[in-house]
């Protein structure tokens, strides 16, 4: 079973989970009693039907299912990304609400305090209460980032490390940590949403309607399918290449076991050619920061004006004291052309540039 992926496809996520649950039993024979944690992504407050964030549909069949099972020790652990508050998250994703239908805690852990745990002399904080989980299910999206081409069961974990971490793990080059960070955080279950995730931009806006949930129990496995998902090679994805190498899971091959394909019913993704990337010089962004300004420019593009840009775009914790010409965030302070803000928002960010473009700024 360790090389399966399971899929289903339908309407209703709820049923979805607990029919792929019921079909894998995945926590038969262990103790009633341990400590069970769901790791939604909920990287923003945003509705989870602009791909972004894990459906609470989802976390409830999670539940339902445990319950069902004699499991009550559970909680629902989240840290959002830089920028965002995981309290508003909760509530408009729509987590306040199921937390207390369920009678399940809500653990916002960049409230946590933390430990900092070694792999063969690299260090990485990791909040406490991640720590103290007998059994830890993941629940990513299987969806875009403008960083990383993708997302799910590996790189979901960085939201159980403190946002001081986050931002480090971006000068260190985000894939290495993310990689070691799955050698020191053990996930037992992946539940991995694509409903309608955005299959672009971690921060969501372009849902792809897919009505897919993927269950599997290794997570180097779960991205591959993921990435092929996605319309990538699991060459092209290099956190995914360094895990595989340091033995968190395996390349597979793996054996994809479908349920309810007859509610199967979306194309393959293909990745666009988005040449207006090109203009950005990026060195250490945090993800918030950095998929603002691509979806800005991505707006601009739409209105046929990022040819009008002379200067490139720095952006990054390495650009600070750094007199570049145009800068995005308070770490580009030092530029001529700079609009503040940690991170600014995306509407900041399209007025600025628009601006520029137009000769209003100086």
């Amino acid at each position: 079973m360790k090389n399966q992926i399971h899929v289903i496809y339908g309407k209703d996520p709820t049923l979805m989970t607990e029919k792929l649950l019921k079909a894998t039993a995945p926590l038969k024979g262990l103790s009633k009693n341990i400590a069970i944690g769901i790791k939604p992504n909920l990287v923003s407050a945003t509705p989870p039907s602009e791909g972004a964030v894990t459906h609470p549909e989802i976390v409830e069949g999670i539940i339902k299912y445990l319950k069902e099972q004699g499991f009550y020790n559970i909680k629902i652990l989240e840290g959002s990304w830089v920028g965002d508050e995981t309290k508003r998250a909760f509530d408009v994703c729509g987590y306040k609400a199921l937390s207390s239908k369920y009678d399940v805690p809500l653990i916002d852990l960049k409230k946590d305090g933390y430990t900092e745990c070694n792999y063969e002399g690299y260090k990485i904080k990791v909040c406490n209460e991640i720590l103290k989980i007998d059994y830890l299910i993941n629940v990513p999206l299987i969806k875009g980032h403008c960083q990383t081409k993708m997302t799910c069961a590996l790189k979901n974990l960085k939201g159980v490390i403190p946002d001081s971490e986050k931002r480090r793990f971006h000068t260190l080059g985000l894939h290495k940590p993310i990689a070691v960070l799955n050698k020191l955080v053990k996930q037992n279950l992946i539940i991995a949403d694509a409903i309608c995730p955005d299959p672009y931009f971690e921060e969501g806006g372009r849902p792809y309607e897919m009505n897919m949930i993927a269950l599997g129990f290794d997570p180097v496995l779960m991205d591959v399918f993921a990435a092929e998902v996605l319309g990538y090679r699991k060459e092209d994805i290099s956190y995914l290449m360094m895990a595989e190498k340091m033995g968190v899971g395996s390349f597979g091959p793996y054996e994809k076991v479908e349920h309810d394909l007859e509610n199967k019913g979306f194309d393959e993704i293909r990745q666009p050619e988005e040449k207006y990337l090109n203009l950005i010089d990026e060195a250490g962004a945090c993800s918030a920061c950095y998929s603002n300004l691509v979806n800005a420019l991505k707006r601009l593009d739409e209105e046929g004006l990022c040819g009008c840009l002379v200067d490139n775009i720095c952006i990054g914790q390495y650009y600070r004291d750094y007199p570049g010409e145009i800068g995005v965030g308070d770490c580009t302070e030092a530029c001529k052309i700079n609009i503040p803000g940690c991170p600014p928002e995306q509407d900041e960010i399209y007025i600025f540039l628009k601006k520029l473009i137009k000769g209003s700024l100086p």
